[in-house]
């Protein structure tokens, strides 16, 4: 097995388990959406710390792809290899970590808010506002950054036709469908990003990676191609 078959193969699992920890880290983060959000974080707190772990995890995975693509990628357009590794691998990593401490400071801001009792309810109601309101801004902003690594990898895969140019198409078409959801709530036209209707145009980005996924993992990049370029540095 040659090396960039090796690649691929990793490539396709790191995508995997970055969408799996996301969405584990959606389905764990439920006292975050309550209506009472700061009283629930601080019956369930290690529910938070698993969705924060589970941010964490996927924002550190999906850096190794960057990583992982670069000695290929370079053949092609070193200009684009160093973006997606700057974007995806640095400016994408320290937003991740950034909403995971926002999450766990939510924990340690509840668990004051239930000791204060009512006098200071409010204050600690403010902050926790503030903290959520930061957090949704932070995914806003990834949102964007992620969309505009996925258009530098997708150009690059479409030009030198690594993997079939379908996927990379339909790759096009769902990023920009997910760059629309930052400018809906940029603009306050909805106002979550766990809105259904962002959930929904979502969907098609995750589908069309995890399609991705599976394709190198299965088949690889295309051979003839990753041949004809085995001795460009």
């Amino acid at each position: 097995m040659n090396n960039y078959r090796k690649t691929a193969i990793i490539v396709g699992v790191l995508y995997i388990i970055g969408t799996v920890s996301g969405i584990l880290s959606m389905a764990s983060s439920g006292p975050v959406r309550a209506a009472t959000y700061l009283s629930s974080i601080a019956a369930n707190p290690n529910q938070i710390v698993i969705a924060a772990l589970f941010v964490l995890l996927m924002g550190l995975t999906l850096a190794l792809v960057p990583v992982m693509l670069f000695p290929l990628l370079k053949k092609f357009s070193e200009v684009l290899a160093i973006g997606y590794v700057v974007f995806r691998g640095a400016l994408e990593t320290t937003l991740y970590i950034g909403m995971t401490i926002g999450w766990l400071m939510l924990i340690v801001l509840s668990h004051e808010y239930v000791k204060a009792g009512a006098p200071a309810a409010s204050y600690f109601q403010t902050l926790g506002t503030l903290l959520l309101a930061g957090n949704e801004t932070l995914n806003t902003v990834l949102i964007i950054v992620f969309s505009l690594n996925a258009l530098m990898l997708y150009t690059v895969f479409y030009q030198s036709k690594l993997i079939p140019r379908w996927i990379s198409i339909w790759g096009f078409i769902a990023i920009l469908l997910h760059l629309t959801t930052a400018f809906l709530l940029l603009f306050g036209i909805v106002d979550s990003t766990t809105s259904p209707v962002l959930m929904v145009f979502n969907l098609l980005i995750l589908v069309q990676e995890m399609v991705m996924a599976v394709w190198l993992i299965v088949k690889g990049f295309n051979s003839v191609i990753v041949a004809a370029h085995a001795q460009i540095n």
